[in-house]
């Protein structure tokens, strides 16, 4: 039995399908903890058992883990919590419920990292870190998926792409660092959760091809949208100021800054890419099959 939190995430919905595609054909059972299983398709939810609630209480990952054997673990960050409270009070009831049942395998979605300078001053990072230290403390074999930032974020720039041909972050221009597809990270994590010959605690990179600007990136994405767009760097304190507008817990934005000033500074470069730890979704496919309709779909709601 294979348990997946968040399978209606950016991670999970890619995940899902692979397991359904392989599962059965090994004799694995697959269990999903969705808030609401409306958002699973008609067909998902008839081969998948399903466990109603959030996975950050008690009693639903006790029910969840039951039986369980291996499990999926992701943290949904909740920007109206203090980053202690959204990582690791989030996840210590599964911890007590891993133990409890005695679950063999965990493989956990973390962050690069580890081992670095700035690693106990990263923010949200820091945190991940620590959820992977609990998690691994309870005996269970573990494997943290130590991911550098998503393409998909650039999502979030749709509208100013279409708009106004700009897309902003705080990082450095020219500061190059790795970028990974979501699909690539799910198709690591399916590998790990099928074949569990795998023991003891560590760490999986899971890098793009090849380390990227914002000015490759706007480079880039000029060439595959067929329209001119160019990177804007937003200052660290009009960022927190901008998160705190929104309405965000301010513990949560400091994470968020302290964050990305520990990837300005080198946080995501500490792993040599080699070809075990090398995705293959290039940036510029991403952009022809994933940035590009959302963009067109932006213009249609104009």
């Amino acid at each position: 039995m294979i348990v997946i939190t968040a399978p209606t995430g950016n991670i999970g919905r890619h995940l899902l399908p692979l397991l359904l595609e392989s599962a059965p054909a090994r004799g694995e059972e697959l269990r999903v903890i969705v808030r609401d299983p409306a958002r699973l398709s008609d067909t998902v939810r008839e081969r998948v058992e399903v466990v109603t609630g959030s996975h950050g209480d008690a009693a639903v990952v006790d029910r969840a883990f039951d039986g369980a054997d291996a499990v999926f673990w992701l943290v949904p960050p909740d920007s109206s919590m203090t980053p202690d409270d959204a990582y690791l009070g989030f996840t210590r009831p599964a911890a007590n419920a891993l133990a409890v049942h005695g679950v063999g395998h965990v493989v956990g979605v973390s962050a690069l990292g580890r081992g670095t300078p700035v690693a106990d001053r990263a923010g949200l990072v820091t945190v991940s870190l620590a959820v992977d230290d609990l998690i691994a403390g309870t005996g269970v074999a573990y494997r943290a998926l130590a991911n550098p930032s998503f393409f998909e974020n650039v999502l979030e720039e749709a509208d100013s792409i279409r708009e106004k041909g700009v897309f902003g972050d705080a990082a450095d221009a020219d500061r190059k660092a790795p970028f990974v597809a979501v699909a690539d990270i799910a198709a690591v994590a399916a590998g790990l959760l099928l074949d569990r010959s795998w023991t003891g605690t560590g760490s999986v990179p899971v890098l793009g091809p090849q380390d990227l600007s914002p000015n490759d990136l706007a480079r880039i994405m000029t060439e595959q949208l067929g329209r001119p767009v160019r990177y804007e760097r937003q200052a660290f304190d009009d960022l927190r100021t901008t998160l705190v507008g929104h309405g965000l817990d301010k513990a949560f934005v400091d994470g968020v800054v302290d964050m990305k000033r520990a990837k300005d500074d080198g946080l995501d470069a500490g792993v040599t890419r080699t070809p075990g730890n090398t995705a293959p979704t290039t940036f510029e496919h991403w952009v022809a099959q994933t940035l590009r309709p959302a963009v067109l779909r932006s213009a249609g709601r104009s």
